[in-house]
């Protein structure tokens, strides 16, 4: 039975029966919304099929910075996830590629092979009503770096590009998207650190199931791998610093695990209303079934150590769509592969998820695509749906030594197929973001 609020918010009649009179009451009910198209670009491969083969191949997409020399930048850190391969001049054009920042790119191509994924209708009434919703932790980093260089060295600020704004800003992903696509639903960017992409699908379930779009392009984007955003990370001391092993550096939950591993990318899903799925005879990956959000109130940048406000998250999004956490089979973790942040969640998802005893599983695919930042959710939401769909559980790759203190299977090394009827996808972001998604498989 459909639990959706009505086209544009129209309330059902509701409770006892009431048909009319002054105490009739009025009830909204949200509408279901699904997952109907994916689309990625990613360190391991510029489209969803080849990331998703290589994830459950257990390959890993780390190595040697090349975009800048990371030694003569004075680095600790050496080694990043790149996307590898990528052409924007022929996947979007001379011209318009030239007037985008790489994350803006990544998002562009992305969405369009999500839409196509999707065999979206190129109706204009539809895409009317169809909105953008694209995160960025940073956005047009590396416009802003290069920019400022060039100012700076041949003083020349007053000769800078009209196009410097445009493309440094965090919006201009799901507004270059609006405007190529022909989207004229809620389009607006979201930007909550590393939390960002799953609070922009967050807020593009809303849109859809409170009745204000039939349907949302939404994910993330980043492209901070520059000297200047590495260098603030590295000052930090956040990032692995196994730069004669990068293929080994990211390992989540793994005892031996020191920091986590830039990395870049986009990766977009298309959010359909479920009535206007079926009608069109669209192929559904998972439903979305909801989310839960809370703040740490602890740190800007710190991991609370008690884990509370994941509990929180974690049971806020049970509550909301009324399921048990004994019910859920896959957890796709945030697992960054830092010291405090990966015992702080794991500690958490036993509490809410593994009392009683409930035997679930858990996987960190940053061991694999690395950290991604405000595109990280977006990566690993494509991550939980086709895990979802395919009923196959992605590896933690590079488990060697367990830690004592994390007691979850870690799904170590190799993919595992099994029954995945509802998923959980984690994203944590600095200032104590903590945003849960929840996936599961579609059914009548």
């Amino acid at each position: 039975m459909e639990t959706g609020v009505p086209r544009r918010g129209r309330p059902l009649t509701g409770a006892g029966g009431n048909s009319g009179g002054e105490n009739q009451s009025e009830i909204l009910v949200k509408k279901r919304v699904v997952i109907t198209g994916l689309g990625a670009v990613t360190p391991l491969g510029n489209t969803k099929d080849e990331f998703w083969r290589r994830l459950v191949a257990g390959e890993s997409g780390v190595a040697r910075v090349t975009a800048f020399d990371p030694v003569a930048a004075g680095l600790r850190c050496h080694i990043a996830a790149e996307v590898k391969g990528f052409e924007p001049d022929v996947l979007l054009g001379r011209r318009d590629a030239r007037r985008m920042d790489r994350f803006a790119q990544f998002a562009m191509v992305a969405a369009g092979e999500a839409l196509a994924d999707a065999n979206f209708p190129q109706d204009d009434e539809v895409r009317k009503d169809t909105g953008a919703i694209v995160a960025s932790g940073i956005g047009g980093m590396i416009t802003i770096q290069e920019t400022v260089t060039k100012a700076r060295e041949q003083k020349t600020a007053g000769r800078i590009s009209p196009f410097f704004v445009p493309m440094l800003m965090s919006n201009a992903a799901p507004a270059q998207i609006s405007m190529r696509e022909r989207l004229r639903g809620p389009m607006f960017a979201v930007s909550s650190a590393c939390a960002s992409a799953n609070d922009a699908l967050a807020i593009a379930y809303d849109s859809i199931a409170h009745g204000n779009a039939i349907a949302m392009v939404s994910g993330g984007s980043e492209a901070a791998i520059a000297d200047i955003a590495m260098g603030g990370f590295d000052s930090m001391k956040a990032f692995s610093t196994r730069n004669d092993e990068p293929t080994k550096a990211s390992r989540p939950f793994d005892k031996e695990r020191d920091g986590f591993v830039l990395a870049e990318g986009g990766a977009i899903l298309i959010l359909e209303e479920l009535d206007f799925a079926r009608k069109r005879g669209a192929r559904i990956y998972a439903e979305f079934f909801g989310y839960g959000q809370s703040a740490d109130a602890y740190d800007l940048v710190a991991v609370d150590p008690t884990g509370h406000g994941v509990e929180l998250a974690l049971s806020r999004a049970f509550e909301s769509i009324g399921i048990r956490s004994d019910q859920v089979d896959y957890v796709n973790a945030h697992g960054t592969s830092t010291p405090m942040g990966d015992l702080a969640e794991s500690q958490a998802l036993d509490r809410v998820i593994g009392a009683g005893g409930h035997k679930f599983a858990v996987s960190s695919t940053k061991s694999m695509h690395g950290h991604a930042l405000g595109a990280a959710g977006a990566l690993e939401g494509v991550v939980t749906a086709l895990a979802v769909h395919h009923d196959i559980m992605p590896p933690t790759i590079n488990y060697e030594f367990p830690d004592p203190e994390c007691t979850l299977d870690y799904v170590p090394n190799v993919a595992r197929k099994a029954k995945v009827d509802i998923a959980l996808s984690n994203s944590f972001g600095f200032g104590g973001h903590n945003s849960v998604l929840v996936f599961g498989k579609y059914k009548e």
